[in-house]
Formats: structure tokens, sequence, C-alpha cells
């Protein structure tokens, strides 16, 4: 009896296991996913666990529950400590419930927590182990894990180890690879461990390659890549882009105005609860009204009131938090600092302290400030919206004031721009207004958009000279007007009395001096006769400058217009009196005639011929065209030539003129073709030079005037040199021939050539270049060259002269002759070439 206990005690218990494994698989059997966590032996409280993929199982769960109250699940899947947890046993599990409220559909997920221990895997564990296959094992690990180190995390394991003794090693980063030494493997067992806590941020992942050889070098197995994941937690605080954001919103904004968005960052894992972030507003100053709120997703800031006004507060500072978990208590947070300025619009109006203003100014008196008007308004001072435009709304129809802003103290300054008159109006009444540079908010206030306020202005009197109004007086005067002619003059007054007494004149301008000026009535006289068609009269009137002055000196000055009236003292005539008619194209030409007088005393004209011979009648005809022109046209076929032909132009008060026209009748096409003729009837009768020729004949003019210029001075330069010739030794020496051989004396040479010339004049004048002595019909000019020869006597006209009688004197020539004929041919070639 007593050894069949055991025998029945192990098989209660084996009942009681079989109970509790049939329990387990029926609970699981609803489980659509079974997960199990390597935990350590202690669990603080709001301490991350793991991570359970709950979308793998249901995607359209909207309620998440826990049947463990010691372990909260979020919606990302990680699972959460709510209490602090010790673990007696290695195992413990609980299950979390999905559920969806709309279709009533539910998932379960069972979780197993597994206590890690360094103890060694039982042989039934390394044997079971030992059928997998060599394939990557997902593997990971929670980042700044307690341990204890090293902590295991997983084993591999070939399936060649059943036949052979195989030893397993890893190579990559965490190995021999930074960071160095943070992985290991245990050669025999293949079981993989950490060395030390691993940070996320600093490392995502690892990817390492494992390796199974036998002890004599080979390799059964291909390198196995193992990727080890670092599980992320909630390590890092969410962080504000910025210490202190500054914003600036208007004024009186609508609800909902956007005032700005501010932002934070976190390190921890993308998409997660770690980095899901939740703004939120903790604190304002001024602390009420609450005037803003904050988007908890997007860090927005909005209004939530229209009762901004700057003028009662100008800025509020907001303290502002960010954290994560989507706000929950255990979330991480952190604050930061908003202050939010409030601009200015436009809603005060600018109003005048005073309602009405009084000033006064002396009339004539220009550019002067007469009144200073203030103005208050409740806006930002020194902006568009402070400062005032003032503007003159009434009572400135002529224009005599204006009013503009100072730019410093932001007042009206109001000015007279134009003389007042006292004699006109003694009180002027203006309405003035003010507004911003800034259009007026309308949201903001219905009131009027202008402040008004009226300025009365006092004129004072003041002692004025005369005055000249108009400034242009004018006066009638016929131009025949006879020499000492009288007519009123300029008249200028008194303003206060109205009257020119005691005014005196004085002519200032006066273009002619036709006329002069009273200077106690300021009448005008005819000096000279006046004559409308002059020059200096334009449009019929002359202007003279008249300058009025009372007793105390002060003066004025206008204009005096004279307008001449027209008399008719002017004939018509034709001004053009040169007609060029070519006959082969035209049997007439058209003549105008003028008056310098008015239209009423001119056309139309009357035009005819006026001669007492009938040849020219007989030639011409005569046929008015309009007013002012008529037709002149041949007739019978007079010849080519140049005729004078009379025409009488009348006006139509029958005064008139004779003009005579020279008429050409010439063989052209144009008129232009007829000016450079002599004969008009042979097209090019005469030589028509250019410019060139003509300048070229000059020059031959020129050339020649100089050889008779030095012939003459050298024939006076002998002649001064005083020598008595008895006569009975010029009889010897004189040859009455027109042979001459040459003679003993000396002859001097004046420019290398010169010419004796003997004239027939009694008195013995030498002549000009190109004369001779004329005896018995021969004529011959003697030109000495090289030798010596002394002519002491001249013979002209059969006469015989002494060389005192001729004034021939003591002639230096050169001593050399030539004739006539061999002069003619030195010269004549060399004229021709310079007169082409």
């Amino acid at each position: 009896m007593e050894a069949a206990r055991p025998s029945g005690s192990w098989n209660g218990a084996l009942c009681r296991l079989l109970l509790l494994t049939l329990a387990i698989l029926i609970f699981a059997s609803d489980a659509c996913k079974n997960v199990t966590l390597h935990v350590p032996s202690k669990l603080d409280a709001e301490k991350l666990v793991g991570r359970v993929n709950l979308k793998e199982c249901f995607t359209a769960a909207n309620l998440i529950h826990s049947s463990d109250p010691d372990f909260q699940i979020l919606e990302d899947g990680s699972v959460y400590t709510t209490n602090t947890i010790l673990l007696s046993s290695e195992k413990r599990s609980f299950t979390i419930l999905l559920s969806n409220t709309e279709n009533q559909e539910k998932k379960k997920i069972f979780v197993f927590l597994e206590h890690q221990t360094k103890k060694r895997h039982t042989k039934e564990k390394v044997l079971r182990r030992a059928k997998r296959r060599w394939a990557p094992i997902p593997c990971s690990m929670l980042e700044n894990s307690l341990g204890p180190f090293p902590l295991f995390l997983q084993q591999v394991q070939s399936d060649t180890a059943q036949n052979y003794t195989i030893y397993y090693s890893i190579r990559g980063p965490g190995v021999d690879q930074e960071p160095r030494n943070l992985f290991y493997v245990e050669r025999d067992t293949g079981n993989l461990y950490c060395t030390r806590p691993v940070d996320r941020e600093q490392y995502e992942s690892f990817e390492i390659i494992a390796f199974a050889t036998t002890p004599d070098g080979y390799t059964p197995e291909l390198p196995l890549p193992l990727i080890i994941k670092i599980e992320d937690e909630n390590d890092n605080y969410p962080i504000f882009t910025e210490e202190t954001y500054t914003f600036t919103i208007f004024e009186n904004c609508r609800v909902g105005t956007t005032v700005g968005q501010v932002c934070a960052t976190d390190k921890d894992e993308p998409d997660t609860m770690h980095t899901r972030l939740k703004y939120s507003i903790i604190g304002q100053v001024p602390p009420s009204p609450t005037l803003f709120s904050m988007h908890p997703t997007t860090g927005v800031i909005t209004t939530t009131s229209s009762q901004l006004d700057r003028e009662l507060i100008d800025k509020y500072q907001l303290k502002i938090k960010v954290q994560d978990m989507d706000g929950q208590y255990f979330g991480l947070q952190t604050t930061s600092t908003c202050i939010i300025n409030i601009d200015d619009v436009n809603d005060h109006l600018p109003t005048f302290t005073r309602t009405s203003y009084v000033t006064s100014v002396e009339e004539n008196t220009v550019d002067v400030e007469i009144l200073r008007v203030t103005v208050e308004d409740k806006d930002l001072v020194n902006t568009a919206n402070w400062r005032a435009n003032y503007t003159i709304l009434k009572g400135n129809e002529n224009g005599n004031f204006k009013i503009v802003t100072d730019a410093k103290t932001n007042e009206g300054v109001l000015c007279v721009v134009k003389p007042l008159n006292y004699e006109e109006k003694q009180q002027m009444i203006l309405q003035i207004g003010v507004v911003n540079e800034a259009p007026f908010s309308r949201e903001a206030s219905p009131r009027s958009a202008m402040s008004t306020a009226t300025v009365t202005v006092n004129v004072e009197d003041q002692d004025e000279g005369p005055e000249c109004n108009p400034p242009i007086q004018t006066v009638r005067m016929k131009e025949n007007a006879e020499v000492g002619t009288t007519s009123n003059g300029y008249k200028a007054y008194d303003p206060e009395t109205r009257s020119s007494s005691g005014i005196r004149y004085k002519k200032l301008t006066d273009p002619t001096g036709w006329v002069t000026i009273d200077e106690n009535t300021g009448s005008i006289k005819v000096f000279r006769s006046l004559d409308r068609e002059a020059e200096t009269i334009k449009n019929g009137i002359y202007n003279i400058t008249v300058l009025a002055s009372d007793q105390g000196g002060r003066t004025c000055t206008g204009t005096l217009g004279i307008i001449l009236q027209d008399v008719n003292d002017n004939s018509p005539f034709i001004p053009k009196k040169t007609v060029i008619i070519c006959k082969p194209t035209m049997s007439s030409a058209e003549i105008v005639a003028v008056d310098p007088d008015e239209p009423i005393h001119g056309p139309p004209f009357d035009f005819s011929l006026e001669s007492s011979t009938s040849e020219v009648q007989r030639m011409w005809r005569l046929k008015a065209i309009n007013d002012t022109a008529a037709r002149l046209s041949y007739q019978n076929d007079p010849p080519f030539g140049s005729y004078v032909v009379p025409i009488t132009v009348r006006d139509r008060l029958g005064m008139s003129s004779v003009t005579s026209l020279d008429v050409t009748l010439c063989d052209c096409i144009t008129e232009n073709d007829c000016t450079h003729r002599v004969d008009p009837r042979i097209g090019g009768g005469g030589v028509q030079l250019g410019k060139w020729a003509i300048l070229a004949i000059l020059l031959g003019i020129a050339l020649l005037f100089c050889i008779l210029f030095t012939l003459v001075c050298g024939a006076s330069g002998t002649s001064k040199q005083p020598k008595v010739i008895p006569d009975d030794l010029a009889q010897q020496n004189l040859i009455v021939s027109n042979t001459e051989a040459p003679g003993d004396d000396k002859v001097y040479s004046a420019n290398g050539f010169t010419t004796q010339t003997v004239g027939a004049s009694a008195q013995g004048v030498c002549g000009t270049v190109g004369s001779g002595i004329k005896n018995g019909g021969q004529e011959t000019i003697e030109m000495v060259k090289g030798g010596h020869q002394t002519s002491e006597s001249c013979r002209g006209a059969g006469h015989h002269h002494t060389l005192d009688s001729c004034r021939g004197g003591h002639t230096e020539v050169d001593n050399c002759r030539y004739t006539y004929s061999e002069w003619h041919s030195f010269t004549q070639p060399r004229l021709e070439s310079v007169s082409v």
C-alpha cells in the first residue's frame, strides 16, 4: 500500500498537469496570437515591457483591454506596467482583449512573460533547439536594459550538430566592429548574449554574421545573417524647436484667427507612442480672460475671442507644454514660453481737442502761419494709424489757405498762401477735418470716420498803395490820328476810397515813343504818327507799361494796350515783280496782290493793264481768278524775250497802285530752266560756269594784277632816283627805229623781267602791260634781259620825247628783250590754264 502511494501521487499530479494544459489550450484556442516577452525578475511601475503587433491580429479594434490590471496596453501595442512587479516564478501570463463595439467582433492575444536567469538550458531544450533549421531568427532587445548581464538574447543552432561537433562564432558590428564586444556567442551551445545596455537613438539595429564550423575547419553551413533590433524605450524628452516663441497678431481680429504654430521634436522611435506628441497651454499672463487655444496635435495657436484690444493690453505671455505618449500622465513633457504681441489697427479716430478756433491775419500777407490745431488719437504713436491728415472742407473756395501736418507734433498748421483783401471780405469761416494716414477700420467701430472743427479768420486792414486793377486796360485810336490827339489812358485806384485822386502816372516802356502820358490823369497824347502796319505792332495793339504811385510812394504797374483802328492808307500791290512763262508748257501766269490794311479796306481787288499803247493790250490779257489773284496770259504768239507789263490793282475802296512786272517768255519746261539763260529763245545760249571755274577765273585775274603791280612798283622805284641827262646826250642815244641793238649802259633787273612800255601820251607816262610803241603801224614791246640797256627817250605817235618828259627815269631792266609775239606766246597758255 505504501509502495503504491507514490505511484498514485504521481498519477494525480499527472492528471492535474493534463487538466491545466487542457485549460490553457481551451483558453488559448480563442487567441489569434501567442507572444512571449523576456523580462527581468523585477519590473518597475510605468516601465515598458515590450511591444505586441496588434494589427496582425485585429486591424479594426477600437477597444483594447488587459486581463491583468498590473499591465496597460497602448494603441501601438506597447505594454507598460502600472505597478511594480516581482516575478516569483519563471513565467507569468495575461490576455490582451481586442474588440470592435460596432460589429461586436472580439480577438485575444495571449502574452507570456518569461523570467531571464543565468542557468544552463536543459539537455531536453538543447535537443529541441537543435532540431531548428539554420535560418535567420528574429531577435530583439530592449534599449537601456537593466540586465542581468550578460543578457541572453537567442540561440543559433545548426542541424548538422546532430552529426558533427559544431563550433559557433559571430562577426560584424557590435562584435569585432564598433561598438566592439557588445555581443558574443558561446562556441559550443550557440547561445547569443549582450554584455551591456544599448541606446536605440545611437544604434537602431545590428546585423551580425553567424558561422558554424567543425573543429577541423570544415564549414557545413553558409554564413547566417542575424538582425538584432533594439526596441525603443521612452527615454527622450520632447524638445521645443525654440526656447521662446514670438508671434504678432492684429487687435480686434476674428475668432479662430491663427496666431502661430509651435513645434517640438522627440528622438525616440518615430510612429510610436513614444513620439506621439500632444501640445497644450498651461498658463497665460495676464491670466484672464482666456483668449487663446492650442491644437493638441499640430501646435497651432488660435484666438478664442475677438476682444483683443492693444490699447488695453499690448502683449500676452503663454506657457506651453508638449508631452509624449499622446499626453498620458506618465509621458515625458517639456515646457516653453510663447509671447504674443498685439499689433495696432486704426480703430480710434483722431479728434480735435477743441471744436472751434479764432485767429486773425493782415490783408496782403502771404506764406505765414496763422493757427495750430491739435488732435487726440489712442492708436500707436508715430504710425500711420496715429499720424493725422488735415483738410479744409469749406470756406477755401478761392484757395487762400492751406493746412499741413507737423510731422513731429502731429499738429495741423493753417497757413495763408494767397493774399486776402480786407476791402472785399473782413472775415472768413473755415471748416477743417482730420483723418489718419491709414484707413479707418470700420469693423472695429461703427463711428464716423472724420472729426471736424470750425476756424474763424478775421482779416485786418492794412494801409495799401494804389491798385492797378485790371492790370491790362485798353483804349482805341485811329492809326492816322494827328499828332497831339489825346485819349483816355490807364486808371489806378486807391482800394480804400476807390478813387483815382492823388495818384500819379509815369510811362515805363514805350517801344517807339509814339505817345506821352499825363502825370496827373494818366491820359495819353499822340507824340508821333501812329502806324498800324509797323513791325512793332502785334495784332493791331500797341502796348505801353504804366507805373502808378500814391503820395506815400507805394506803386503798382499796369499795361495800357492801344488798339489801333485801321484806315485805308495802303494801296494793294503785287509783291512778286518777276514773272517767267515757259511757252512750251504754259500760256499764262498767276499774279497775287496783297494789302497791309484790314480786310474791310482790302479785297476784292480789281486788276487791269495800265498802258496807253496798243502793243501791251495786243500782247497781254488779264482775267481775275479770285478776290486777290488774277491770271496774266499772252496772246497773238509774241516772240521769246523779256517784256515790261504795267498792272493796276485797286482795293474795294478804289485806292490803287501800278506795279510794273518783268515778264519773260522763255523756251523752257520749268521756270528754273530759264533763270540762267542769256537768250530766252536759245536753250543754253549762255555758258553756265561752275563754282570751281569761277574761282579759277578770279585767281587768274588776281595773278594778272600781281604782275601789273610788280611792273608799276619797279618803274616807280627807278623814277625816284634823280638823274640829269643832257639833251644832246639823249638825242645821240635814242634810236627812232623798230630795231634795237644791245647798248653799253648799265641796266638793273627788277623782277626777273621788266616790260618797258612807252605810251602815246605827250606826258610820257608809261602804260599797262600789253600796250606798246606805235610807229608806222608797228607796235614793239621791248623786254631787256641779261645785258644792260638804257632808254634815254621814248617815242609815241611819231613825236620825239626825252626820257625825263615820259617820267621813265633810269629804268633797270633785264639784259634781254622780247617781241610782242614772244610775250603773247608766253602768257596766253598760262592764262587759259588758270581760267579753266
